[in-house]
């Protein structure tokens, strides 16, 4: 088991490396870059940046357990036909016609690469904050027969929180990796973490990188095969 809270992770105390997987949200350049999406909208990305050696030293302990690695990639297509009248409005405020930002036509798109990704890890890319909604993500899961998810990526109280909590109406086990998890708002970080905990848990537990790491040692070093 995983140390976390307010409970150990998970709940039946039953961490199985083929069930796990873990999820890595939208380490992308229009995120991190001080020329990308996030920047533009006035936020300062050097907290994202900061969470980079922390997710890649989780990993490293996921591949050596045999836990599959799940990315996420938010974009529009470069036509914007998946793009929403509301989203195209909020890209004209921004100031972003006429660019390719949060297109995936454009290189702030790709994950940053400071992330390793590789050839098995999975990809899955959206157009909304939840990585559920116009994606094949919950196929994908069951059909690698994945039940229990640990959450890293940015931003903590945006795409992560969204995920997070449809994955848990999903009944899928889940605990957030609170230092693999980062915003541009402390605030909203800070909040976004805490509702993890409430209520027993309402949306699974909350444990930092160093438990999460050492929970998968005692997995055994089993690497991560190639799967269809």
């Amino acid at each position: 088991m995983i140390k976390a809270t307010p409970f150990d992770f998970p709940f039946d105390g039953r961490l199985v490396a083929e069930n796990t997987a873990l999820i890595v949200i939208d380490l992308q350049q229009d995120f991190l870059s001080t020329t990308g999406y996030f920047a533009r909208q006035g936020y300062d990305p050097s907290p994202l940046r900061a969470i980079l050696p922390t997710v890649s030293r989780l990993i490293a302990a996921a591949r050596k357990a045999g836990v599959r690695v799940i990315h996420t990639r938010q974009g529009y297509r470069a036509d914007m036909a998946d793009m929403t009248p509301y989203e195209k409005w909020r890209r004209k405020r921004s100031g972003l016609d006429g660019t390719d930002i949060l297109l995936r036509s454009g290189t702030g798109f790709q994950i940053v690469p400071e992330i390793d990704v590789a050839p098995h890890d999975i990809i899955v890319d959206k157009t909304c904050n939840s990585a559920f909604i116009y994606t094949d993500f919950e196929l994908v899961l069951r059909a690698q027969g994945i039940t229990h998810l640990m959450f890293s990526g940015c931003t903590t109280d945006v795409c992560v929180h969204t995920t997070l909590r449809e994955a848990c109406d999903r009944n899928f086990q889940c605990l957030t990796i609170s230092d693999a998890c980062a915003s541009g708002d402390k605030q909203a970080h800070e909040a976004a973490l805490h509702m993890v905990t409430v209520e027993d848990g309402v949306f699974g537990a909350l444990a930092d990188s160093g438990a999460v790491i050492e929970g998968l040692s005692r997995l055994g070093d089993r690497p991560e095969a190639t799967k269809g």
